[in-house]
């Protein structure tokens, strides 16, 4: 038995690694092939800039002192006498000692061409417009702001009827008073689109006193005659400025002067186109729905017309007429 155990036991040996052989023909090849296909790999930015920063961390953590030719520095030699010793980087103590960081004062890149204190100076000025439009700022509710909106909004549509309201009582008063419904007082939409359309035909503007006129729909004609003053005046300053000089001639009457634009002519407006109209500013001032109801009324009552039945009753009773309100007629 104690032969058997003196025998080699096959099945638990161990062999160390042979020795590596040289590299063979093949295998340089192979080798100098996937390194020349590595170097044609062009990288990306991204992957330039992380091996900088894996670069330069490395050069920062790695001391100089560990390099072979600083034993060779006759410089370090220098600062050795003086009491320099590797890994210290402060001054020596009472004790003999120097009182150093562990670690070098850390750089920090400056990628921009600005100042040193440019960065400090734009914190600065961001810091105090934030603060300024925070003092400035006013929290709004939301429900205040929402109903601000609705608000503007139903001023807005109230205006748009107004406006038709104040076309419609011109109108009628026109009709009622036996007028051209084209004339100057007219406020029909095809007289004002005529005007709009014809620079060499303007309509002419009345002459009647605003003051007049219902104060319901005065602003519209007071509008009105300011537009079309306006519009008269830029044209004649057009005409005179392309007209070529002239000449006078004795056998040239009024009317000749006037067509060969040597008259200038004269435009008769409202007397009080002028003046101040406190009943307007005080119709003006007040709310649209106000306005609007004082308008609505004034049909009724003058024409027998309801400005939301679209129509004209027989009589003031107005018999099938809803209300007076717009919701009436819903």
């Amino acid at each position: 038995m104690s032969g058997e155990d003196d025998e080699d036991d096959y099945m638990n040996m161990t062999f160390d690694d042979p020795a590596p052989t040289t590299e063979s023909s093949v295998q340089r090849a192979e080798r100098l092939k996937k390194e020349s296909r590595a170097r044609g790999v062009i990288k990306s930015k991204a992957e330039l800039a992380q091996e900088e920063a894996a670069a330069r961390e490395k050069a920062l953590s790695t001391s100089l002192l560990d390099d072979p030719r600083s034993k060779k520095s006759k410089g370090l030699a220098m600062m050795a006498k003086m009491g320099f010793k590797g890994g210290s980087l402060g001054k020596k103590t009472e004790d003999g000692e120097n009182s150093s960081k562990s670690e070098p004062i850390q750089i920090s890149m400056k990628e921009d061409r600005g100042g040193i204190g440019l960065d400090n100076e734009k914190k600065r000025k961001l810091r105090e417009a934030f603060e300024e439009r925070d003092a400035k700022s006013v929290k709004v509710d939301p429900n205040e702001y929402r109903e601000r909106m609705r608000a503007e909004r139903e001023d807005a549509r109230l205006e748009v009827q107004l406006h038709a309201a104040q076309r419609t009582a011109e109108r009628l008063d026109d009709e009622k008073a036996g007028k051209d419904t084209a004339d100057a007082t007219s406020s029909s939409e095809e007289a004002e689109a005529e005007v709009e359309a014809s620079d060499s035909k303007p309509r002419p503007i009345s002459s009647r006193p605003l003051k007049s006129f219902p104060v319901v729909y005065r602003g519209l004609i007071r509008h009105r005659e300011e537009k079309e003053r306006d519009r008269r005046m830029r044209h004649d300053l057009e005409q005179s400025l392309s007209r070529l000089p002239t000449y006078e001639s004795g056998d040239e009457d009024d009317d000749d002067k006037k067509a060969l634009g040597k008259k200038q002519t004269v435009y008769e407006t409202a007397d009080d186109l002028d003046e101040v109209d406190e009943e307007l500013d005080e119709f003006n001032a007040l709310d649209p729905g106000t306005r609007l109801s004082r308008l609505v009324m004034y049909l009724r009552e003058t024409h027998w017309y309801c400005f939301w039945c679209k129509m004209a009753y027989p009589d003031a009773e107005l018999d099938g007429c809803p209300g007076l309100t717009e919701e009436d007629h819903d």
